[in-house]
Parts: structure tokens; C-alpha cells; sequence
């Protein structure tokens, strides 16, 4: 078989591929009707409404059930992956953007009252890194449609 042709013809991929993606979007375009403009970063950034981590695993690990079955190694994988991504969304990430946020302020109020003596190399610290248990959960549903859609794409 042609190495490209597998390559482009994988269902697997492409569903996640398709989870990732318009979950991006989908984010952007939340972020733009809630702020009044477009904000880039919300098209390739981590973080927001709907979570595209959850997203992408979900549509993984759907796609692998509906391709290999429940039974597979390839769905048990995906599914173990998506868990941890997804905690790790939720918790870790989440908590060090609210970290992030802190370490902003307080790096704001040092520099306003004592302006030049403490030198900062880096701007703020990025706070939007994590997700809500609501983004997570909403992105993963997002995915298991992405999932449904793209084998409806592929095999219909």
C-alpha cells in the first residue's frame, strides 16, 4: 500500500483532526461574540469554550470504537489518553492559568508602586491555559459528533 494514500485516507486521524479543528473555531468565534473582536490566539491557543483537548480525544477514541470496535486495543489506548487529557485539562491546567492570573496581579501592583525597581524580562504570564469542568465536558461531546460526522464522511 501507498504510505501517502493511508496516510490521507486514515479515519482515525481525520476524525480527531476534525475534533481539533472546529472546536478552534468554534471557540474563536465565542470569544469574538463575546469581546466584539477577533482574537487569533483563540484559533491555535490552549484554553476556553469549547475545549478542544476534549474535543480531539473524544473524537479519537469515538472514532476508534466505531472503527475497531469496544473491544480493541486501539479504543482502549484512546480512551485511557482521553481521560488523562482531560483531567489534566481540567485540573492542572486550569489551576496554573489561575496561578498565572495571581502571579500577573501581583507582578502589576509591585511594578505601579516601585516602577523600575524590580525588572520583569517576560510580559504576563499566559492565564488562559486550562478549562472549566463545563468546557471539558462540552468539548468532549463536541467530539464524539465530530466523530459520528467524519465516519458518516468517510463510509456513507
Amino acid at each position: 500500500m501507498n504510505y501517502w494514500t493511508d496516510f490521507l485516507n486514515n479515519y482515525v486521524l481525520w476524525a480527531a483532526g476534525l475534533g481539533w479543528a472546529s472546536a478552534q473555531i468554534i471557540k474563536t468565534i465565542i470569544d469574538f461574540a463575546m469581546n466584539g473582536e477577533i482574537n487569533l490566539e483563540r484559533l491555535f491557543g490552549s484554553g476556553g469554550m469549547p475545549s478542544c483537548h476534549s474535543a480531539t480525544v473524544c473524537a479519537l477514541a469515538t472514532a476508534a470504537a466505531l472503527y475497531y470496535g469496544v473491544g480493541s486495543f486501539e479504543f482502549a489506548v484512546s480512551t485511557v489518553i482521553a481521560i488523562i487529557v482531560m483531567y489534566d485539562a481540567r485540573g492542572v491546567r486550569r489551576e496554573s492559568g489561575q496561578q498565572a492570573e495571581i502571579l500577573n496581579q501581583i507582578m502589576h501592583f509591585i511594578h505601579t508602586k516601585n516602577p523600575g525597581e524590580i525588572k520583569f524580562t517576560h510580559d504576563n504570564l499566559k492565564e488562559l491555559i486550562g478549562h472549566t469542568p463545563l468546557q471539558v465536558f462540552l468539548g468532549g461531546l463536541w467530539g464524539i459528533g465530530s466523530a459520528f460526522i467524519t465516519f458518516e464522511i468517510f463510509y456513507s
